[in-house]
């Protein structure tokens, strides 16, 4: 058996899902979001990130983790910080001995929807299907990071 937890970076607000991948069939662990105080240091939030991130990796003890892969828009200051979360988790994970299976947003959604142009319903709705929820993941990024879980599941890199 395999278990995996997917990442959706950022600042504000980071998602993580775990699965457990084994012949051929997806389990359903856990999910949820570290969430930081827009009105705190930037420092400290990176460092409540590792924190929260560290218990979460104590509590679940994931084999693997597959993490998005930061995408670039209009807003590089957004870019950025989301890029700062990004390496936090990265060296946690890497802390903790842990693979990390770097996926770009495009992978994500061909391999959930089968279709890289997916919109982000059609993966939140496909992720609750495949791992049989009753209604889809909340918030957001947490669907995002089960998403992540789930490609990784059917990816050779490991």
């Amino acid at each position: 058996m395999r278990r995996i937890i997917g990442v959706d970076p950022g600042l504000a607000s980071t998602g993580w899902g775990i699965v457990d991948y084994a012949d051929n069939t997806l389990r359903y662990i856990a999910h949820g979001c570290i969430e930081t105080k827009a009105d705190r240091p930037r420092a400290e939030r990176l460092f409540f990130i590792h924190q929260s991130f560290c218990g979460i990796l104590e509590t679940y003890k994931p084999c693997e983790s597959a993490i998005e892969n930061l995408y670039f828009g209009r807003n590089v200051s957004s870019a950025m910080a989301v890029g700062e979360a990004r390496g936090v988790l990265c060296m946690t994970l890497a802390l903790k001995g842990i693979p990390v299976l770097e996926l770009t947003p495009n992978a994500i959604k061909k391999a959930v929807v089968g279709e890289s142009s997916a919109d982000k319903f059609q993966i939140q709705e496909m992720v609750r299907f495949l791992l049989g929820l009753p209604e889809i993941p909340k918030p957001d990024h947490a669907a995002d990071a089960l998403g992540a879980a789930v490609c990784a599941a059917h990816s050779k890199a490991f």
